[in-house]
């Protein structure tokens, strides 16, 4: 018997051994990814601890870190079973910062400036009220559109609320968790709906919608003349390699062949890049080609905050760097409730982190929809939506230059033109030119848990053509 318990004994000991070797590197990206999270969700949208350990960090294994917010300090600390302390400083108009042990929290720091839109005029050009007693924000009542069938579609994005009772396809309705849906057609507001605890003044983390932003901000520096996507990227450690000849469209594409692990359920290149680098710009830098640019498309945040780095060197100084991406895009098309938030180094990390409003993450979409002119104004060349919208070469129709498409008929039930910002845990920010459309949708969940196909296509049968 005692023979029994020592054999048993020393497998539990293998075991154990084995598995602290597997996941203890694995609870810095826990604990980072927790105290990252939690800083942000309550410092730029004032979520309770409670609210954000509910909601943003229902994730499997995200759950095992305990948090800690200190006010006074803004800033929140995470550690797994007491190990692996990692901690977020928060930052007006930097948003949350994940920081290591060598980061000076005392060096002053420089922040962007900021312009608000000031005008007598309603959504989506100017941020005041539609005068109409209209319901959800509406100030137009268009014929062609199916109201009761309109708000079904809506309502069907969210989970039904207080009944345990619901089998089979009204039980699925328990998993969707929209946070919010907005759809604007013809520059109107037609459906508006948020959840429980979220409203039309609620900062929602984009994820890697930010990936178009940063896009958005290489169009309008090449509309100026001040760039040249078509040309190699200025890197200079790829000057006397092969990686010379990659191209920044090839990076805009994600088709530049570099090396490159996108797998956020282990240690991969996304997560040591999201939650131990200080210098996110540096991570795909280093890393050596795989093939041929346009040959193989690769989805990469780590090309986009490359990019981000390649962006912040074409402006003089840091304080410009900073400042471009708000005056010349963010603030100039009214989405003054968007934050986006920088490493450690002070780059923007274009790739995953930007908060915004649901009707401020419409805007963007709205430029994209009436082909870069806001309002009047020609902020990207229709040439540049063109190549924002056009299939990158291996990508089956699905990828264009840092937006996603639907040329190659992903979502069947949807007009083929259709392309959209797409981030983690399902946000979107759908643009479908040949019916006047945008639809934003926020909230915890993706595909296959939730049918984006089936909620895009109740909101097109609703409008008669």
């Amino acid at each position: 018997m005692k023979k029994i318990f020592k054999i048993l004994g020393l497998a539990l000991l293998v075991f154990l051994v084995y598995f602290g070797y597997i996941s203890y590197p694995k609870l810095d990206l826990i604990s980072g990814f927790s105290a990252k999270s939690v800083a942000s969700g309550h410092f730029i949208d004032n979520r309770s601890q409670e609210m954000i350990e509910k909601g943003d960090n229902d994730i499997d294994m995200i759950k095992l870190s305990k948090n800690k917010i200190d006010e006074n300090g803004k800033s929140a600390s995470s550690t797994v079973y007491g190990l692996k302390e990692k901690k977020a400083i928060y930052r007006e108009g930097l948003g949350a910062t994940l920081i290591n042990d060598d980061f000076n929290v005392s060096k002053p720091y420089e922040v962007p400036k900021r312009t608000k839109l000031e005008n007598n005029l309603t959504f989506p050009y100017g941020n005041n009220e539609p005068k109409a007693s209209l319901p959800n924000g509406m100030d137009t009542v268009f014929a062609n559109v199916d109201y009761p069938k309109l708000e079904k579609a809506v309502a069907n994005a969210f989970d039904t609320k207080g009944d345990s009772s619901l089998k089979g396809e009204q039980a699925k309705q328990k998993k969707k968790r929209t946070r919010s849906v907005l759809v604007v057609y013809k520059d109107k507001i037609i459906a508006e709906k948020y959840d429980t605890g979220f409203n039309k003044n609620s900062k929602i983390l984009g994820w890697s919608m930010t990936k178009s932003i940063t896009s958005a901000i290489f169009g309008i520096l090449q509309k100026q003349g001040k760039i040249d996507v078509s040309k190699p990227a200025p890197v200079a450690e790829w000057a006397n390699d092969e990686r010379a000849k990659i191209t920044i469209a090839n990076l805009l594409n994600m088709n530049s062949g570099l090396e490159w692990e996108e797998d956020y359920t282990k240690i991969s290149d996304v997560t040591k890049m999201l939650f131990l680098d200080a210098d996110m710009s540096q991570a795909q830098l280093i890393k050596p080609t795989q093939f041929k640019p346009n040959t193989h498309w690769n989805y990469s945040s780590g090309t986009t905050n490359l990019l981000s780095g390649i962006l912040r060197k074409q402006f003089k100084t840091h304080q410009e760097y900073l400042d471009f991406w708000y005056s010349a895009l963010i603030d100039k098309i009214g989405m003054n409730s968007m934050l986006i938030e920088t490493d450690m180094a002070g780059n923007y990390v274009g790739s995953s982190y930007s908060w915004a409003t649901t009707r401020d993450w419409s805007k963007f979409g709205l430029l994209y929809l009436h082909k870069g002119n806001w309002n009047g104004e020609q902020i990207l060349d229709e040439s540049w939506v063109r190549f924002a919208a056009t299939p990158t070469n291996t990508s089956n129709g699905r990828y264009g230059a840092h937006f996603w498409l639907n040329a190659g008929g992903h979502f069947p039930d949807v007009p083929r033109d259709m392309f959209h910002c797409s981030g983690y845990q399902g946000q979107m920010v759908f643009i479908i030119p040949s019916l006047d459309l945008v639809i934003v949708r926020m909230g915890l969940t993706e595909e296959p848990e939730f049918d984006f196909n089936g909620f895009l296509k109740g909101i097109i049968l609703s409008i008669k053509k």
